[in-house]
C-alpha cells in the first residue's frame, strides 16, 4: 500500500515556533528521551541463531519497542483519540477548503526561515533561491502568504528541517523513539528540532513573553496536518496488522524521502544483475500473464 501521510514530527512545521517555553520544552524532551534509553523496557534481542529475526531486530531499530508501543497507545487512545482527532473532524467539517488552504499557506510561510538557513547548511542554492522567491511572492501577491501564487508561478514548495540537514551532513537517525504529543522522535530529528527554534525569527520575537501567538500557532498547525491525514491514517489503521509498526515504517520512508529531496538514489536500487531473464513459454511450467487492469478497476488489491 502507497499512502502519502503529511507527518507530525519533531523535524518538520507542527511543532511550536520557538520561544523560550520552546527550549524549556525542548530540554524536557530530551530528558524524557534519556530516561526512556536509561530506564524504559527494552526489546528482547533474538536469538543470535535465527538469522531472519536478527535482520529484521536491526531493521526495525527499536531497541526500547516496548516502552515506545506504550506511548504510541497513549498518544493513539488518549490525546488523539479524545481530542486531537474528534477536534480535526470539526475543524475539517467547519472550514471550507479555501479557508484550510489559506491557513496550511500562511503556516508554511511562517516557516520560511527555518527552510531557508538549512537550505543554505546543505548547499542546496537553488532551492534556497526558490524559497526566498516564495516568500517574497507569497508575503506581497499572496497577501502576507495566505494565498500560494508562487507554486502557480513555477516555485514549488519544498520543506527542510536541521534534522534532514544532519544526515546531510552524514547522521545516523539513531534508535527509534515515540513520544507522546511529538510522536516519532529518533535522536537526530529531536536534536534537529530543538536546533531549528534557533533558526525561527518568532524564537526572538516573544522571547521571555507570554503570548497566545506561539500556542495558537502550534495548535493550529497540529490540527490542520491531522486533519489532513484523517483518511490515510484510518486507511492504515484498518488495514495494517500492526498499526504501531506501520506507522513506524511510513514514517522512516517519508523522512528518507524528504532527505534525499524525492530524488531515487540508485546505490539503494535492488540489485537485479543476477535475475534470470529466461522463461519457459511453452509447455509445463510456463507463466501465464494477462493484461494490466483498467484504470479504476478493482483489482482486489
Amino acid at each position: 500500500m502507497a499512502a502519502h501521510i503529511e507527518h507530525s514530527s519533531p523535524a518538520n512545521e507542527t511543532r511550536a515556533t520557538g520561544t523560550h517555553g520552546g527550549f524549556a520544552r525542548g530540554m524536557a524532551l530530551a530528558l524524557v528521551a534519556g530516561l526512556a534509553f536509561t530506564l524504559g523496557a527494552c526489546a528482547t534481542r533474538p536469538d543470535p541463531g535465527d538469522a531472519a529475526a536478527v535482520a529484521a531486530y536491526e531493521e526495525a531499530n527499536d531497541p526500547v519497542e516496548p516502552l515506545n508501543r506504550y506511548f504510541f497507545a497513549v498518544n493513539d487512545q488518549l490525546i488523539d483519540g479524545l481530542v486531537l482527532k474528534p477536534a480535526a473532524q470539526g475543524y475539517d467539517t467547519v472550514l471550507p477548503g479555501f479557508a484550510k488552504d489559506s491557513v496550511r499557506h500562511f503556516l508554511d510561510n511562517l516557516r520560511t526561515p527555518v527552510i531557508l538557513v538549512n537550505d543554505v547548511l546543505q548547499g542546496e542554492w537553488d532551492r534556497a533561491g526558490t524559497t526566498i522567491t516564495r516568500f517574497g511572492i507569497n508575503t506581497t501577491v499572496g497577501v502576507g502568504g495566505l494565498l500560494d501564487p508562487a507554486t502557480g508561478m513555477g516555485y514549488e514548495r519544498h520543506g527542510e528541517d536541521f534534522g534532514q540537514t544532519l544526515a546531510v551532513w552524514g547522521t545516523g537517525e539513531g534508535p527509534y523513539l515515540f513520544l507522546p504529543l511529538l510522536g516519532p522522535a529518533p535522536p537526530r530529528d529531536l536534536a534537529g528540532f530543538a536546533v531549528d527554534q534557533a533558526f525561527d525569527p518568532l524564537t526572538y520575537i516573544y522571547w521571555n513573553r507570554d503570548s497566545w501567538v506561539p500556542t495558537t500557532r502550534f495548535v493550529v498547525n497540529g490540527l490542520d496536518l491531522r486533519a489532513r491525514n484523517l483518511d490515510t491514517l484510518d486507511e492504515i489503521e484498518r488495514t495494517s496488522v500492526d498499526y504501531y509498526a506501520a506507522l513506524r515504517s511510513l514514517y522512516r520512508q517519508s523522512r528518507n524521502n524528504e532527505i534525499a529531496n524525492g530524488e531515487i538514489d540508485p546505490n539503494k536500487l535492488p540489485d537485479i544483475s543476477d535475475i534470470d531473464y529466461e522463461f519457459d513459454t511453452e509447455g509445463e511450467g510456463a507463466i501465464e500473464t494477462e493484461s494490466a487492469p483498467a484504470a479504476g478497476q478493482n483489482t482486489g488489491i
